[in-house]
Formats: C-alpha cells, structure tokens, sequence
C-alpha cells in the first residue's frame, strides 16, 4: 500500500487502511483492573512530537516519514494541540462562507460538470497548510506479543500515517476516532511514527462549521493492545416495556483472535452491583444473547440518570481470563405519540443548549476539567439537554451525559451551508452533498461513525445527520441508514425545511433555526406532521437572547412543543496577551487580522470564553427551572 497525496483531492477516498468504527466499551485485563479503571491494554502517546510547519503540500518535507531521514530541523509541538495556537499558520474565524471565499477558487468534485474528481484544488495550490509530525516509543514489555492499534480520537482535518517508513493509512472525518493496525511492522524498541496533516482535503467541504478554522492532532493518540481472544464490538439493546419497570436486553459481540474454545460470562450488575441476569457462551465472530424477562428496572432520565453495567468476560481455550469488558448502559423509551414527544410515557420537554467544545485558552482541545466545569453550568442552570454542535464530542462527554441525566442530540460531522448559501440567499446550484452518490459514500461513512462509536449510551435520545447541509438523497439516505438501526432513537435534521421535497423521508422532528415564537405557533396550529422543536433559538451574540417567555409559553400553548436548544452555550472566543499591554484579553474572530470572517458572530454563547456565565444566564436558569423534565 503507497500513499498518494491525489486522495486529498478525491472525494470518493476518505479512509484507507482504517479500521472500522467500533462501540466505546472499556477493555481490561480483569475485573481487579476494571475496579481500578485503568488498563494495561492502554499506553498515551500524547506529549511532545518532533514539527515541521509547511505552508503548501509542494513545500513539504516529502521523505520526512523514512527512517533515515534527517529531523534535525525539525522543532516540536505538544500533542493534544491545535497548530495555529502553538504559533504556526494564522487564526482564522468563519460561519457561512469557506475560509477561501474572496482568495482563491474552489469548487467540490462531481456536482458540476466541468469539475471532475481528482481536481487538484487542494494538492496543486500555494496555500494548503501541512504539519508534519514524528515521534519515537518503545512498546511496553505488558503489550508485546500482542495485536497493536494506534488510535487518534481527532485529527483534523485529513491525515496519512507511517509507521518504520511503511504506509500505514490515510483517514479523513475529524472528530471520530481513527485506528490502523500496527501489529505487522510495530517492534519491541524504537519505533517511528509519522504523521502528515492536511488543513484541508475535500473534507473541508463538509467540515464548514461556525467556528475557528484550526488543524492538527488535537484529540489524544494511544496505543492500543488487543489480547489472544478480544471484543471488538457491543451493541447493547436494552428495551424499557410501558410499565416502566420491565424490559429485555439484546446483547450482540464482535469478537476476533483464537476463537477455537473461547468462551464468554455476560453479566447485568444493577448501581448496587447487584447481578439481574448472567450467561455462558461460546463466543464467536458473532455472539448474541438475549436476556428476557427483567424485573425491577429503574428508567434512566434526566431526574433518575439510572445506570446499569453489563461486564462481558472473556476466557480462552485453556479457560484463563483474557479480557473484562464493560459498558455502561439505561432502560429508556423514547417515541412520538399524536405529534408529542414522549420519554418513558411522559412528555419530554427539552430545555438545551448548543455546545461546541470550547475552551478559551486551547479552543477544540479540551480536557477532562473543561467538560466538568460545562456539566456544573448545566446542572446549576437547570439545561437538561445538549445538542453537540456540530460533530461528535470527546467520547468522555457522553459518559458525562449518562451519569448526570443530560439528554443528547448527537451531531454526524456535517455542515455544508457554504455551498448552497450565498450572500445570504439559498442558492443551491451546487451543494454538498446533494444528490451526489460520490458524496453520498463520504456522509454515509460520517453517519456509521457516529453510530458504531456512541450507539450505547442511553443519554442520546436522537440521531442528528448534520447542520445546515441543505437537503437531497444524500441526507435522505443518512436518515435511512439511522432508522434501519432500529435502536428506538429519532432521527433529527433542520435542513429538510429548506427543501420540502423530502420531508417525508428525512427527520421525525420539525426541526427550525430561529423561527419566532409566532412562526413556531403557527406550524403547531394547523395540524403538525411531526413534533416541533427549535434546534437553535434566542441567538446569544451581545445583549440579545431576550424574549425567553414567549417561547417557554409554548410548553403551555402546545402539546406538539418538543422546546430546544439555545444557540450557544460559550463564546468561541480566545483569551491570548495582547502584545501592546501585555494583559489578557479575549479576542473574537475578525480580531486576528482574519478575512473573510464573520467576526463577533463567534461571541453568542451564554457564557464568555473564560467560563463566566452570562446576564443572560438568569433568564435560562429562572424558565428552565420551570419547565425542565
């Protein structure tokens, strides 16, 4: 396998060597080690790499990957960390337009004629920044003679990866993890791993969010080692019945390595770790059982965040234990019942907030201390709901949303309102990703990463297939491949209003941006398909997000009212050293001689860039308070 920098330009390429996605389950190497919660299967690679900033792909070190390659001029970087914040490139805010718009001419392949695939708008121009990074390791003495993964939980925006000088894979989709095998060419000391990052790809035209414009690894890098006999894959199908206090369980593995004589113990433990059921199975490629008949369940909402955990232990034909796996999982029902969203037979009344993940000292790459202090805000506002603005968050943040009872609208890595928005106007006479089958490919692989990675936490109510990507087969399909899951989740899209033509086959929500709350009343008043609900509303740029009452008032008017979700939670705002007065201040977009940008639009949120809540904050908190459920 060679690499070939052509797949930056060719939408149809957007994973290579890429392992498929896979549940978030926790793998140990027993149950002592499962109590203590950290795994010897696991080793960081994050820390300082070797760096080599380039401004445009011809200008990179080309060979940089080989292992007689002289670094010598190389510096270094952290890792976890966005490039253009460890001094490298320009700081660069964009909503609507693409961060080239006005400077150089771009067009995506196969939705005009005259724009085949394999363009070269990405390889070919003087402007494509490229990190190039390396880092050395030894394998722990504990992971060798096993199966080795290397994992990224985010690199954006496109990336190709070499281990020893061999190829290893390229992968595109920023925000879902990425794993490659490394078990042919890993050895026992003194491994190199390379990794070239593009700042755009053809991706970018599907990565358009309101938001800074950065590249880089800036999710954490491991190592991962896989036993003898390993689980690859739980998918957890817990089923709440409308008594509200019995349900089933469907339990289905993937598993891989020496399956001959490989057994597996499933146990259900209660919050008391109280064990409601248990069995014995030879385990296979593919394993299901199937627990029926359970007694005594406690639903999982936002008031009682019940959470069970099944452990799946793993033997080998000599009947030693090789693994402990585990997940967390709920017993809830969601379901629309004459246009009224229901959860466990009550009506679901959704108080939320968008939430892009921010922090105003390191921007996307933020820590465990971070999504703390964001969960506190929620709770002592009384936000029960998180819409994940607008791709998939650190898979930690849902765990987060499980313990604490913080519903879940989970976001596929998609928007595209730059190609079918211009100057303001619905323009779509190109659009991404349209009626395209190539394109369609590209979004379908976003979706099953969503999917496949976060299918098990029962604090994700809804599938969201995207932001403001207008509507066609494309996005019908998406809708598609979430309902044919038959998880019992909804299936959310905005865009579908922009183009009525489909509907009927996309979104079980009727989901606006901003509409007033008289428009919102006007929809529920003249018998409603689908239940309404405001994916964003009272915008929270400057002193606006006033007139909370009016749309709370809708809870009371409407049945049909599902509420929403406030745009936004924090300010996407950056607190550097003003190089004058050399005291901090926060800084927006258009502040960093940035252009095009939107410029103060990235400050709406109802807390400020360092964490402080909002004036604007009181109103949330007074109404929330009120109608939370």
């Amino acid at each position: 396998m060679v690499a070939d920098i052509k797949w930056l330009d060719e939408a149809e390429v957007f994973r290579v060597g890429k392992l498929p996605a896979h549940s978030d389950h926790l793998c140990f190497l027993d149950e002592a080690e499962a109590e203590e919660g950290n795994s010897s299967f696991a080793e960081s690679l994050d820390g300082s790499w070797q760096f080599c900033y380039s401004r445009a792909p011809k200008l990179r070190p080309v060979d940089f990957y080989r292992e007689d390659f002289d670094a010598e001029s190389f510096g270094t970087i952290p890792v976890p960390a966005h490039i253009e914040l460890e001094g490298y490139d320009h700081v660069h805010y964009m909503n609507k337009m693409y961060p080239w718009e006005g400077i150089s001419f771009r067009r995506p392949a196969d939705v005009l004629e005259d724009m085949p695939l394999g363009c070269g708008s990405f390889v070919e121009t003087d402007y494509n920044p490229v990190g190039s990074y390396r880092k050395t390791f030894d394998l722990p003495e504990r992971m060798r003679g096993k199966r080795i993964i290397l994992r990224f939980d985010g690199v954006e925006q496109a990336m190709y990866v070499w281990l020893n000088g061999k190829f290893i894979g390229y992968s595109e989709d920023s925000y879902t993890p990425a794993e490659f095998d490394l078990t042919p060419y890993v050895r026992g000391k003194g491994n190199l791993l390379c990794v070239e990052v593009y700042k755009w790809s053809t991706a970018a035209f599907l990565e358009g969010q309101d938001y800074f414009r950065f590249f880089g690894i800036f999710r954490s890098v491991r190592l991962l080692a896989q036993p003898s006999v390993h689980v690859e894959d739980m998918e957890l199908r817990p089923v709440l019945f409308e008594d509200g206090s019995t349900g089933t369980l469907r339990v289905g593995l993937r598993a891989s390595g020496e399956l001959q004589g490989a057994l597996t113990q499933i146990r259900l433990k209660d919050p008391e770790n109280h064990t409601l059921a248990e069995a014995v199975s030879t385990l296979s490629s593919k394993t299901e059982v199937f627990f029926e008949k359970l007694a005594g369940l406690r639903p999982w909402s936002h008031f009682t965040p019940v959470l069970y955990e099944l452990q799946v232990i793993v033997t080998d034909v000599n009947g030693e234990v090789v693994e402990f796996a585990v997940s967390k999982l709920g017993f809830r029902r969601i379901n629309i019942v004459g246009k009224k969203l229901l959860l466990n037979g009550k009506r679901l009344r959704i108080c939320g907030v968008n939430r892009h993940e921010w922090s105003g000292r390191t921007g996307r790459c933020i820590c465990e201390e971070d999504m703390k202090r964001d969960m506190q805000v929620l709770k002592r506002n009384h936000i029960n709901a998180v819409r994940t603005s607008h791709y998939p968050n650190q898979v930690k943040w849902y765990s987060m949303c499980d313990e604490n009872g913080i519903y879940v609208m989970a976001e596929t890595n998609l928007e595209s309102h730059g190609s079918w928005q211009k100057l303001g106007e619905t323009e779509p006479s190109w659009n991404i990703p349209g009626c395209s089958r190539v394109w369609e490919k590209a979004v379908l692989d976003r979706a099953a990463n969503n999917y496949e990675l976060l299918k098990n936490h029962p604090s994700i109510l809804f599938w969201s297939l995207g932001n403001e990507a207008y509507a066609g087969t494309a996005l019908a399909a998406m809708d598609r491949y979430y309902k044919e899951k038959k998880d019992g989740r909804l299936t959310h899209y905005e865009g579908v209003t922009r183009n009525r033509a489909y509907e009927t086959e996309i979104s079980d929500l009727e989901s606006r941006m901003y509409a007033s709350p008289e428009a919102a009343a006007k929809y529920m008043e003249e018998n409603p398909a689908k239940p309404f609900i405001l994916c964003e509303y009272l915008y929270g740029i400057g002193n606006s997000g006033g007139g909370m009452k009016e749309y709370m008032e809708l809870f009371d008017r409407f049945d049909t009212f599902a509420g929403g979700f406030i745009w936004s939670f924090m300010d996407k705002a950056l607190i550097i050293k003003d190089n004058v007065t050399g005291r901090e201040v926060i800084r927006c977009g258009g502040e960093f001689d940035d252009r095009p940008s939107d410029y103060s639009f990235s400050a709406d949120g109802i807390m400020f860039a360092d964490g402080t809540e909002k004036p604007a904050m009181q109103e949330v908190c007074y109404f929330y308070e009120k109608y939370e459920a």
